[in-house]
Protein backbone atom coordinates (compact mmCIF):
# COMPACT_ATOMS: atom_id res chain seq x y z
CA UNK A 1 0.00 0.00 0.00
CA UNK A 2 1.33 3.51 -0.79
CA UNK A 3 0.46 6.86 0.25
CA UNK A 4 1.25 10.78 -0.67
CA UNK A 5 3.90 11.57 1.96
CA UNK A 6 5.35 15.22 2.41
CA UNK A 7 7.74 14.64 4.96
CA UNK A 8 8.95 12.32 8.44
CA UNK A 9 10.39 13.01 10.94
CA UNK A 10 12.64 10.30 13.05
CA UNK A 11 12.96 12.17 16.14
CA UNK A 12 9.69 13.70 17.09
CA UNK A 13 9.11 15.16 20.98
CA UNK A 14 5.63 17.01 20.48
CA UNK A 15 3.51 14.73 18.78
CA UNK A 16 2.51 11.81 21.21
CA UNK A 17 3.90 9.80 24.26
CA UNK A 18 8.01 9.78 24.09
CA UNK A 19 9.66 9.44 20.88
CA UNK A 20 7.72 9.10 17.71
CA UNK A 21 8.61 8.58 14.60
CA UNK A 22 6.33 11.14 12.93
CA UNK A 23 4.84 10.83 8.98
CA UNK A 24 3.42 13.85 7.62
CA UNK A 25 1.15 13.17 5.18
CA UNK A 26 -0.12 15.60 1.74
CA UNK A 27 -2.99 16.82 1.17
CA UNK A 28 -5.18 18.81 3.74
CA UNK A 29 -8.59 20.49 3.28
CA UNK A 30 -8.48 23.21 5.99
CA UNK A 31 -6.88 26.58 4.98
CA UNK A 32 -6.05 27.53 8.38
CA UNK A 33 -4.98 30.76 8.39
CA UNK A 34 -2.24 29.94 10.85
CA UNK A 35 -1.16 26.86 9.47
CA UNK A 36 2.96 26.19 9.84
CA UNK A 37 2.81 23.39 7.41
CA UNK A 38 0.71 25.21 4.45
CA UNK A 39 2.70 22.93 2.51
CA UNK A 40 1.03 20.19 2.81
CA UNK A 41 -2.49 21.10 1.80
CA UNK A 42 -2.27 20.19 -2.03
CA UNK A 43 -3.76 16.70 -2.35
CA UNK A 44 -2.10 14.29 -4.88
CA UNK A 45 1.78 15.88 -4.18
CA UNK A 46 4.55 14.94 -2.51
CA UNK A 47 6.60 11.73 -2.03
CA UNK A 48 4.84 7.98 -2.90
CA UNK A 49 6.22 5.67 -0.43
CA UNK A 50 4.66 2.37 0.61
CA UNK A 51 4.10 1.27 3.72
CA UNK A 52 6.74 -1.28 3.90
CA UNK A 53 9.08 1.47 2.98
CA UNK A 54 8.37 3.59 5.96
CA UNK A 55 8.58 0.30 8.18
CA UNK A 56 11.96 -0.45 6.94
CA UNK A 57 13.28 3.32 7.96
CA UNK A 58 11.23 3.14 11.14
CA UNK A 59 13.13 -0.06 12.28
CA UNK A 60 16.51 1.54 12.90
CA UNK A 61 15.09 4.29 14.93
CA UNK A 62 13.15 1.26 17.05
CA UNK A 63 15.28 0.75 20.05
CA UNK A 64 15.47 4.30 21.16
CA UNK A 65 11.55 5.02 20.22
CA UNK A 66 10.80 1.85 21.95
CA UNK A 67 13.31 2.90 25.46
CA UNK A 68 11.44 6.15 25.51
CA UNK A 69 8.23 4.77 25.93
CA UNK A 70 7.22 5.97 22.45
CA UNK A 71 6.21 4.84 18.98
CA UNK A 72 4.73 6.15 15.22
CA UNK A 73 2.95 9.30 14.71
CA UNK A 74 1.21 10.20 11.52
CA UNK A 75 0.09 13.69 11.18
CA UNK A 76 0.19 16.02 8.04
CA UNK A 77 -1.96 17.35 6.20
CA UNK A 78 -4.48 14.83 6.69
CA UNK A 79 -4.09 11.87 7.33
CA UNK A 80 -7.60 10.47 7.20
CA UNK A 81 -7.74 11.77 3.54
CA UNK A 82 -5.64 8.34 2.99
CA UNK A 83 -7.82 5.63 5.34
CA UNK A 84 -6.30 2.61 2.89
CA UNK A 85 -2.53 3.82 3.68
CA UNK A 86 -3.45 4.34 7.50
CA UNK A 87 -5.07 0.97 8.08
CA UNK A 88 -2.27 -0.45 6.20
CA UNK A 89 0.51 1.27 8.17
CA UNK A 90 -1.20 1.17 11.64
CA UNK A 91 -1.60 -2.72 10.87
CA UNK A 92 1.99 -3.51 10.23
CA UNK A 93 2.62 -1.10 13.37
CA UNK A 94 0.95 -3.32 15.71
CA UNK A 95 1.69 -6.67 14.49
CA UNK A 96 5.12 -5.41 15.61
CA UNK A 97 3.77 -3.72 19.27
CA UNK A 98 4.63 -0.43 18.36
CA UNK A 99 2.67 2.27 19.76
CA UNK A 100 0.26 4.06 17.24
CA UNK A 101 -1.16 8.11 17.66
CA UNK A 102 -3.49 9.44 14.98
CA UNK A 103 -2.58 13.64 14.77
CA UNK A 104 -5.60 14.82 13.11
CA UNK A 105 -8.06 17.60 12.68
CA UNK A 106 -10.96 15.33 11.88
CA UNK A 107 -11.57 17.92 9.04
CA UNK A 108 -12.44 15.30 6.67
CA UNK A 109 -15.03 13.43 8.73
CA UNK A 110 -17.89 12.19 6.92
CA UNK A 111 -20.90 9.72 7.73
CA UNK A 112 -20.93 8.31 4.27
CA UNK A 113 -21.15 4.35 4.45
CA UNK A 114 -17.62 4.06 2.60
CA UNK A 115 -15.70 6.32 5.13
CA UNK A 116 -17.51 4.78 7.81
CA UNK A 117 -16.46 1.24 7.23
CA UNK A 118 -13.35 2.61 6.76
CA UNK A 119 -12.98 4.14 9.97
CA UNK A 120 -14.24 1.50 11.77
CA UNK A 121 -11.71 -1.23 10.23
CA UNK A 122 -8.77 1.46 11.64
CA UNK A 123 -10.11 1.75 14.94
CA UNK A 124 -8.46 -0.85 16.41
CA UNK A 125 -5.33 -0.04 15.22
CA UNK A 126 -5.38 3.69 16.52
CA UNK A 127 -3.35 4.02 20.63
CA UNK A 128 -4.04 7.65 20.77
CA UNK A 129 -5.64 10.66 18.88
CA UNK A 130 -4.04 13.88 18.25
CA UNK A 131 -7.62 15.79 17.86
CA UNK A 132 -7.08 19.94 16.87
CA UNK A 133 -10.07 21.63 18.46
CA UNK A 134 -9.59 25.05 16.62
CA UNK A 135 -12.80 27.14 17.01
CA UNK A 136 -16.21 25.73 19.31
CA UNK A 137 -18.23 28.67 17.57
CA UNK A 138 -18.90 27.59 13.66
CA UNK A 139 -18.85 31.42 11.81
CA UNK A 140 -15.59 32.03 14.13
CA UNK A 141 -14.63 28.46 12.31
CA UNK A 142 -14.89 29.24 8.85
CA UNK A 143 -13.16 32.31 9.22
CA UNK A 144 -9.82 30.66 10.82
CA UNK A 145 -10.21 27.57 8.62
CA UNK A 146 -12.39 28.10 5.62
CA UNK A 147 -14.81 25.33 6.48
CA UNK A 148 -17.51 24.31 9.27
CA UNK A 149 -16.73 22.37 12.60
CA UNK A 150 -19.78 20.61 12.51
CA UNK A 151 -17.93 17.38 11.07
CA UNK A 152 -15.11 18.23 13.52
CA UNK A 153 -17.05 18.26 16.45
CA UNK A 154 -18.75 14.96 15.26
CA UNK A 155 -15.76 13.17 14.76
CA UNK A 156 -14.94 14.14 18.32
CA UNK A 157 -18.29 12.38 19.41
CA UNK A 158 -17.47 9.24 17.37
CA UNK A 159 -13.94 8.84 18.93
CA UNK A 160 -15.73 9.57 22.75
CA UNK A 161 -18.46 7.02 21.72
CA UNK A 162 -15.92 4.12 20.54
CA UNK A 163 -14.06 5.12 23.65
CA UNK A 164 -10.64 5.47 21.45
CA UNK A 165 -8.22 7.65 23.57
CA UNK A 166 -7.39 11.27 22.82
CA UNK A 167 -5.72 14.16 23.57
CA UNK A 168 -7.33 17.40 22.18
CA UNK A 169 -4.99 20.64 21.49
CA UNK A 170 -6.35 23.84 20.92
CA UNK A 171 -3.81 26.68 19.32
CA UNK A 172 -4.38 29.96 21.28
CA UNK A 173 -4.39 32.80 18.42
CA UNK A 174 -4.61 36.34 20.17
CA UNK A 175 -7.66 37.43 18.83
CA UNK A 176 -9.07 34.59 17.10
CA UNK A 177 -9.44 31.67 19.60
CA UNK A 178 -8.69 33.47 22.64
CA UNK A 179 -11.68 34.62 24.34
CA UNK A 180 -12.80 33.68 27.51
CA UNK A 181 -16.67 32.55 26.37
CA UNK A 182 -15.66 30.62 23.50
CA UNK A 183 -13.15 28.97 25.88
CA UNK A 184 -15.66 28.09 28.02
CA UNK A 185 -17.63 26.44 25.39
CA UNK A 186 -14.76 24.49 24.30
CA UNK A 187 -14.41 23.43 28.05
CA UNK A 188 -18.24 22.20 28.07
CA UNK A 189 -17.66 20.25 24.85
CA UNK A 190 -14.49 18.69 26.05
CA UNK A 191 -15.77 17.60 29.39
CA UNK A 192 -19.37 15.89 27.19
CA UNK A 193 -16.55 13.72 25.92
CA UNK A 194 -15.15 10.14 28.00
CA UNK A 195 -12.13 9.36 26.26
CA UNK A 196 -10.13 12.77 27.08
CA UNK A 197 -6.97 12.01 28.58
CA UNK A 198 -5.14 15.29 27.72
CA UNK A 199 -5.66 18.93 26.89
CA UNK A 200 -3.12 20.70 25.66
CA UNK A 201 -2.91 24.53 24.92
CA UNK A 202 -0.88 25.68 21.63
CA UNK A 203 0.45 29.17 21.66
CA UNK A 204 0.26 30.52 18.30
CA UNK A 205 3.92 31.10 16.87
CA UNK A 206 4.88 32.50 12.84
CA UNK A 207 7.91 29.81 12.27
CA UNK A 208 5.83 28.39 9.52
CA UNK A 209 5.64 32.21 7.41
CA UNK A 210 8.66 31.79 5.63
CA UNK A 211 6.14 28.49 3.62
CA UNK A 212 3.29 31.05 3.29
CA UNK A 213 5.64 32.85 1.14
CA UNK A 214 7.49 30.44 -0.69
CA UNK A 215 4.14 29.37 -2.03
CA UNK A 216 3.07 33.00 -2.83
CA UNK A 217 0.47 33.03 -0.03
CA UNK A 218 -0.86 36.05 1.47
CA UNK A 219 -0.29 35.33 5.80
CA UNK A 220 -3.01 37.42 6.99
CA UNK A 221 -2.38 36.90 10.57
CA UNK A 222 1.18 38.84 10.46
CA UNK A 223 0.26 41.31 12.87
CA UNK A 224 -0.61 38.90 15.71
CA UNK A 225 2.38 37.67 17.97
CA UNK A 226 2.41 34.91 20.36
CA UNK A 227 0.29 35.28 23.70
CA UNK A 228 1.88 35.14 27.13
CA UNK A 229 2.95 32.32 28.92
CA UNK A 230 0.50 33.70 31.64
CA UNK A 231 -2.56 33.97 28.61
CA UNK A 232 -1.84 29.89 28.11
CA UNK A 233 -1.78 29.26 31.50
CA UNK A 234 -5.40 31.11 32.09
CA UNK A 235 -6.77 29.54 28.68
CA UNK A 236 -5.91 25.55 29.68
CA UNK A 237 -6.99 26.41 33.41
CA UNK A 238 -10.15 27.12 31.56
CA UNK A 239 -10.34 24.40 29.58
CA UNK A 240 -9.17 21.84 31.94
CA UNK A 241 -11.98 23.08 34.70
CA UNK A 242 -15.02 21.32 34.31
CA UNK A 243 -17.43 23.74 33.62
CA UNK A 244 -19.44 24.32 36.84
CA UNK A 245 -16.06 25.45 38.31
CA UNK A 246 -15.04 28.07 35.23
CA UNK A 247 -18.68 29.43 35.85
CA UNK A 248 -17.94 29.73 39.33
CA UNK A 249 -14.46 31.18 38.44
CA UNK A 250 -16.36 33.66 36.05
CA UNK A 251 -18.38 34.76 38.52
CA UNK A 252 -15.78 36.05 40.13
CA UNK A 253 -13.67 37.79 38.46
CA UNK A 254 -12.93 38.92 34.80
CA UNK A 255 -10.36 37.12 32.81
CA UNK A 256 -9.14 37.68 29.03
CA UNK A 257 -6.92 35.44 27.72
Amino acid sequence: MKGNVHSIETFGTVDGPGIRYVVFTQGCLLRCLYCHNADTWETGKGKIMSTDEIMADFESYLPFIEASGGGITVSGGEPLLQLDFLIDLFKKCKARGIHTTLDTSGGCYSTEESFQQKLAELLPYIDLVLLDLKHIEEKAHKRLTGRSNENILAFARYLSDHKVPAWIRHVLVPGWTDAEEDLRKLSSFIHSLQNVRKIEVLPYHKLGVYKWQNLGYKYLLEDVESPSAEAVEIAKAILEAKPEAVASAGAGESRSA
